[in-house]
């Protein structure tokens, strides 16, 4: 038959039992948890959750339609969704939430003191603080303000500890501030006034204002914050957690505000440059087209020419081409110079380049648009750090490298502009040549007036996109699109009540429960049967139950557990000696170490075998440390023993054996005198005569040797006994060193029939009993207590 299946439940068993014999410890445990959480729960704030929702526009989405493949890859921000981490980041920056913090005045906070707790007041708090000193110095400022109102009019201020007042004015005058009054501080005056209504503050309220540093409020916001957003989706939300709801709203809102603005103006910052660059140029323009136009007036006048218009019939088809062509180019490299000028120009109010100016060149386009691009960045980082910044140091040497690339390009495309100026000029000449029968001072008037048309259209062309720019200006529109303004449900979201509980009672259960289990799990000590026989591969003859010291021996009437005990075990001897040879069954007791309960067993044994009315002898040979006597309680201790019957050869073995005068079937042979050689005083041949001579006249002669572990003594006389009960002590002695004695004895065969008794077994922790007594007889067992169900 498999017995896997049982041993296995049996483990289980064990492992339940080991934790069910601590259930009030548990117990204990678990109701301490609770009532903690529940104190927690009692005085902890509740918080609330806020969520936003906007959408991130992509300025290229209004120039463009995104193609297949970009939709294919990651949706509309098929190149944008660094960008949107990157807008993510823009929002959590130390710049945006210190203007939210600082509109929003969230570095002063009122709260109504009461018993239990305090209770911030938000909206509309029942005083309002007004500082003297600049924003610079408040927001450094973090302190504690606590006011007791004393009337409608008057209130004590005191400092941070609640108990001295402000200032030594109150102390020296006894009299209280009122409501309006200029108030010293050491951060600089202030002054502090009711709000009326509703929320006005009552008489003999207790109102706590806290200052903080606006860094510190900035910095707790930075990481409460939370903004997610999916791969490729330009959707973003945002979520905050905060004890007040409506403040949780009102800072995602203000949050998305502040965003906003931010983007506009780094918008509206280029748009201005490009509005600037135009403007420079109209003026510069303007006074060359009146040079020019003053140049032909003169020149008429001087020359009479008045029907100019009649001569038009003169200009070829080819020659209006070749204007047309040196109009445009002439236009393109004067661009080019003045965009050189500007890129030059130490003197601008802002490093961003002025975009769509009429040079159409894709080049430098995608250049001037990274340049701004970076320049925006750069500037956003400076207004929370310096130029050292490692940043703004690479940021720096990037736009320096694209001017160089933009000055390379608008100089490569100036020279070529030039030789195609060139081309055509001479091709104007050749046709201007063919032209012999014109006047010479018309053909100078017509040179006046190809320059004043240049002028003019470039002049035209400057006004046009000055319009553009600005109406360009007007245009703009915030980048966040607002899904879903900033709301709550107005439910507590922590503490979690159940949650709480929940975690508790299961912290509750676990710290009892692993302090059990790792005790257990370090424990190396004998317990009960269980960890005899999983230890020791070892015959397992029985276990005495721990009892009083008082009840050290068993009487003949006794229906206790240990006097049931001893009698199995005696039950448990005759099956295991039937078949041994006639005469007297020799028992030798003996275990690893002294206080077993050695000398107990002994004497427990010899009694209760006696009470059958089977003759007994029991023989002290523990003669270092005797102890028979002392439990039998026999104070009258004999003259002689057994170390006198060895070292004496005129003793006779029937002259130290002690009669019992109550029990005719129980007799002693006291140890004797303690020797100085007792190893060498038990190799004497008196010993083997001793036992040749009492075999037969006793049915049971018990032997109480030494301990084993110890000394040798009970390793010389092992060969007389026909069985060997090992006593281990429970909660008495270590496995790794009962292991380390007492299995290779048995193993070797140098104990006979060695057998293992347990000691001392306790019906409680790690030791489960086993039942004995019944409530048969006048000493029937006790009813149970109520918790005490697993024994």
């Amino acid at each position: 038959m498999n017995n896997k299946p049982i041993h296995k439940i049996n483990e289980v068993k064990q492992s339940l039992e080991l934790f069910l014999n601590h259930w009030l410890l548990i117990l204990f445990c678990v109701i301490i948890t609770v009532a903690l959480a529940y104190i927690h729960l009692r005085y902890a704030d509740n918080e609330y959750v806020a969520k936003a929702t906007i959408k991130i526009r992509d300025d290229k989405q209004s120039q463009k339609l995104p193609s297949l493949d970009d939709l294919a890859k990651q949706g509309l921000f098929s190149e944008g969704t660094n960008k949107i981490v990157d807008e993510t980041k823009v929002m959590l920056s130390k710049s945006l939430i210190k203007n939210v913090v600082s509109n929003l005045n969230l570095n002063i906070q009122c709260f109504k003191q009461g018993k239990i707790k305090e209770l911030e007041l938000y909206k509309n708090p029942p005083l309002k603080l007004s500082f003297f000193a600049n924003d610079s110095i408040i927001h450094e400022v973090d302190t504690t303000l606590y006011i007791k109102i004393k009337s409608p009019s008057e209130f004590l201020l005191f400092k941070d500890d609640g108990k001295s007042l402000i200032s030594e004015r109150d102390v020296q005058l006894g009299t209280p501030y009122t409501f309006g009054g200029r108030i010293k501080t050491g951060f600089g005056d202030m002054v502090i006034t009711p709000n009326l209504g509703e929320h006005s503050p009552t008489l003999n309220s207790n109102l706590k204002i806290k200052i903080s540093q606006i860094r510190n409020v900035v910095n707790k916001y930075q990481k409460s914050i939370l903004i997610s957003t999916s791969e490729g989706s330009s959707v973003v939300n945002l979520e905050l957690q905060e004890t007040i709801a409506q403040k949780a709203i009102d800072v995602l809102n203000e949050l998305i505000k502040a965003y906003n603005n931010e983007v506009l103006l780094e918008k509206e910052e280029v748009v201005e440059a490009t509005s600037e660059f135009i403007n420079k140029r109209l003026t510069q323009v303007s006074q060359d087209l009146e040079s020019v136009d003053l140049n032909a007036e003169q020149v008429q006048k001087k020359n009479k020419l008045t029907a100019l218009s009649a001569q038009a019939d003169l200009y070829l088809q080819s020659e209006r081409q070749t204007e047309s062509q040196i109009m445009n180019t002439s236009n393109k490299i004067q661009l080019i110079s003045f965009l050189e000028n500007e890129i030059e120009d130490e003197n601008r109010t802002s490093d961003a380049l002025p975009v769509n100016i009429g040079i159409e060149d894709a080049s430098i386009a995608q250049i001037t648009k990274s340049h701004n691009e970076l320049v925006s960045q750069r500037d956003r980082i400076l207004r929370n750090s310096s130029e050292k910044n490692p940043i703004v140091i690479k940021l720096n040497n990037q736009i320096n490298d694209l001017k160089y690339n933009l000055r390379s390009s608008l100089r490569n495309m100036k020279e070529t502009s030039q030789m195609t100026l060139e081309n055509l000029n001479r091709e104007e000449a050749r046709i201007r040549g063919q032209l012999y029968s014109a006047p010479t001072k018309e053909r100078q008037f017509k040179e006046i007036q190809r320059q004043q048309g240049i002028k003019e259209s470039l002049y035209l062309y400057l006004l046009e996109k000055r319009e553009e720019t600005a109406i360009m200006l007007g245009m703009y529109t915030s980048s966040a699109k607002v899904i879903d303004n900033a709301y709550s449900t107005f439910s507590p979201v922590a503490p979690n009540r159940m949650f709480t509980y929940l975690a508790a009672f299961i912290f509750g259960l676990a710290v009892p429960i692993g302090f059990i289990y790792l005790s257990n799990l370090l424990d190396t000590k004998i317990y009960n049967k269980e960890d005899i026989v999983n230890l020791l591969d070892i015959p397992y003859i029985g276990d005495i139950p721990k009892t009083s010291k008082k009840h050290k021996i068993v009487k003949k009437t006794d229906y206790s557990s240990k006097a049931e005990a001893f009698r199995i075990i005696r039950s448990n001897i005759d099956f295991m000696l039937k078949n041994e040879n006639q005469g007297s069954k020799k028992l030798f007791v003996t275990s690893t170490k002294a206080q077993e309960g050695k000398s107990h067993t002994s004497a427990n044994l010899a009694t209760s075998i006696s009470y059958s009315e089977k003759s007994v002898l029991l023989i002290e040979m523990d003669i270092r440390i005797p102890k028979i006597l002392e439990y039998l309680n026999l104070k009258d201790k004999p003259a002689k023993g057994l170390t006198d019957y060895i070292a004496d050869k005129s003793i006779k073995p029937q002259d130290i054996v002690l009669k019992q005068k109550d029990n005719p079937f129980f007799d002693i042979i006291p140890s004797g005198t303690i020797p100085p050689n007792p190893s060498e005083l038990l190799m004497s041949d008196r010993v083997e005569e001793l036992f040749n001579y009492f075999n037969g006249k006793y049915n049971y002669i018990i032997a109480d040797t030494s301990a084993v572990g110890l000394v040798s003594d009970t390793l010389l006389i092992s060969k007389y006994a026909d069985m060997f009960i090992y006593v281990v002590s429970a909660d008495g002695i270590d496995k790794r060193q009962l292991v380390h004695v007492a299995q290779p004895l048995y193993t070797e065969k140098r104990l006979p029939n060695m057998t293992m008794l347990l000691n001392g077994v306790k019906s409680g922790k790690k030791g489960y009993g086993y039942g004995y007594g019944y409530g048969y007889g006048n000493n029937p067992t006790k009813k149970k207590k109520w918790y005490n169900f697993l024994n």
